[in-house]
């Protein structure tokens, strides 16, 4: 017995759905570090993603795994309670709504990844086509930032995010020059003023 079927897991796709004990953010962001672990090229960073849903989801008591469905892989996510030794125990299953399944392929996908790099890499374009290259090789360090971590728009950064990309992304992995360094925090202002948004914390 699997954790769950499509007639009895809790989609998180239906509007208005509760997903029984797993909050809606920690079921997106469950999703949204998923299709990173499977995107990106890095296997560290393939790694860590996984490694940051697992913790996300033992905070309340539950865990994860992928099913092939017909050929497409489906994200499951279940009370730990249900697993032992690796294997689910159908006699710990309560109650399969508990259970959330989130379809990783097809046409039911809710986001467009490749759009979303695609907005945050044209960003980047204008910005550079504006302001010059320094700005520009800002702001496309700030896509690769955006891509790599969080598959989202620039404009949906917190301010959390965009210091963790000023702290730490752009110092150890953009290998900015000396120019870049000097002017990051204008490039910032720039990439903001560029789509029309304040600059998250400001």
């Amino acid at each position: 017995m699997s954790e769950s079927n499509g007639s009895e897991s809790t989609d998180a796709r239906d509007d208005g759905a509760d997903s029984a004990e797993l909050p809606a953010d920690v079921v997106e962001e469950a999703e949204r570090l998923t299709r990173l672990e499977r995107t990106v090229a890095d296997d560290n960073e393939a790694t860590a993603h996984a490694k940051r849903r697992e913790e996300l989801l033992d905070n309340h008591g539950f865990t994860s795994r992928i099913r092939d469905d017909d050929g497409d892989d489906v994200l499951v996510c279940h009370p730990a309670a249900w697993i032992e030794d690796g294997l689910v125990r159908t006699d710990r299953v309560e109650d399969t709504s508990r259970a959330v399944e989130i379809p990783l392929e097809g046409t039911g996908d809710p986001d467009d990844w490749n759009e979303v790099d695609a907005h945050n890499r044209e960003i980047a374009t204008v910005v550079r086509e504006r302001h010059g290259g320094v700005h520009g090789d800002n702001a496309a360090a700030l896509a690769d930032f955006v891509g790599n971590h969080y598959a989202k728009s620039i404009e949906s950064l917190t301010a959390e995010e965009l210091a963790e990309f000023r702290t730490e992304y752009f110092v150890r992995n953009a290998w900015p020059s000396k120019k870049q360094r000097t002017v990051i925090d204008e490039s910032i202002e720039l990439i903001y003023e560029t789509v029309g948004e304040a600059v998250p914390g400001e």
